[in-house]
């Protein structure tokens, strides 16, 4: 299977992702735990059906030293026990934050409160931001139809 725009050769995407890419290191650069970063990558990759970043970021978060017990589970997280309720605040958030066209008004502010239960502002600040960029990024690769399954984690750094 071929992608139907090299994303990797155009000069143009190129400049586009290098911004994005800037964005990313910052982010995990934030106080926002890693694991907690992985997650929320991953579940929105799953919503937006993103095998490439879905197969980036479960090998990142295995290679970061996850369990697979936890990343088998990601999709079915509201029936699983191996994540903190932080994370699982993270999680609805990261939800809700990706079917936002699906939900009349956004984010319910019960899903707010509960991740401010969490994480202090610049924390919430960096969900807010990582959900907006891991979402750019499905939908780049989505439309694009960008193969899944060669990635090796450190490729890109």
């Amino acid at each position: 299977m071929d992608a139907r725009l090299n994303l990797f050769a155009s000069p143009l995407i190129g400049k586009v992702l290098k911004h994005f890419n800037a964005a990313g290191k910052v982010l995990s650069e934030s106080t926002l735990p890693m694991a907690t970063q992985e997650l929320v990558k991953i579940r929105a990759s799953q919503i937006n059906g993103c095998g490439f970043c879905t197969d980036m970021h479960t090998k990142d978060a295995t290679a970061a030293g996850e369990t697979a017990t936890r990343l088998n589970l990601v999709a079915a997280w509201r029936e699983a026990n191996v994540f903190t309720d932080a994370e699982r605040a993270a999680l609805e958030l990261v939800e809700e934050g990706t079917r936002i066209a699906d939900a009349a008004g956004g984010v319910p502010d019960e899903v707010w409160a509960n991740a401010a239960k969490h994480y202090d502002e610049e924390q919430l600040a960096a969900l807010v931001a990582l959900i907006a960029l891991i979402n750019a990024y499905n939908r780049a690769n989505v439309i694009v139809q960008q193969p899944a399954g060669d990635y090796v984690p450190g490729m890109f750094g």
